[in-house]
């Protein structure tokens, strides 16, 4: 660990643009390891930290951006697809807001989380103080954790991680799914 730790250390820039681009596309346990590394004087803790927000935050945009601008080219569609999007804009347009806060954490979810807000009619000024809200919480739940618990995750063993973040998935797409199946069909979507 303790070499990995120095490579960090030497190729800094080229991390933190690695750890944007991920915070970017999808969440997961690098931010947490950014902030264990930071622990560890491998990084710097507010360039992490204001990496994982820009990217986290930046990603989500546009993501909202996309959906916004092409959503209904998706929700017009009679495929499975479309029917999807239909009832992802359906919970979205219910729970949106504790939807921004929550699809962040869940392994798999945040890469198409934003979609189904932008096919809502939540303006964008609303989604951006949510996201940026919602990104800061990240940021601080998962470099801070990262940071302040870097002793204990040497006696956890980092190789646990990957079943919390399973049971967290499961968790989420369980209440996901029952969230799901209470929603309406409309009848335009079973033709």
């Amino acid at each position: 660990m303790e070499s990995f730790l120095l490579i960090l250390k030497q190729y800094g820039t080229l991390v933190y643009l690695i750890l944007f681009a991920y915070c970017a596309l999808k969440s997961g346990w690098l931010p947490l390891f950014a902030g264990y590394a930071a622990y560890n004087d491998a990084l710097d803790l507010a360039l992490v930290a204001i990496v994982v927000f820009a990217g986290g935050y930046l990603g989500d945009e546009i993501r909202f951006y996309l959906a916004r601008r092409y959503g209904q080219g998706w929700l017009n569609k009679g495929t499975r697809f479309g029917k999807i999007f239909i009832n992802a804009q359906r919970l979205a347009e219910r729970y949106g807001y504790a939807y921004i806060f929550i699809y962040r954490y869940p392994k798999g979810l945040r890469t198409i989380g934003a979609l189904p807000i932008g096919l809502t009619a939540m303006r964008w000024k609303v989604f951006t103080l949510l996201n940026a809200s919602s990104a800061l919480l990240w940021v601080s739940v998962l470099v801070g954790g990262g940071y302040s618990f870097g002793a204990s995750f040497d006696a956890f063993g980092v190789s646990n991680l990957t079943t919390i973040s399973v049971l967290m998935l499961c968790i989420f797409c369980v209440t996901f799914y029952q969230l799901w199946r209470s929603q309406p069909v409309l009848k335009s979507s079973q033709k």
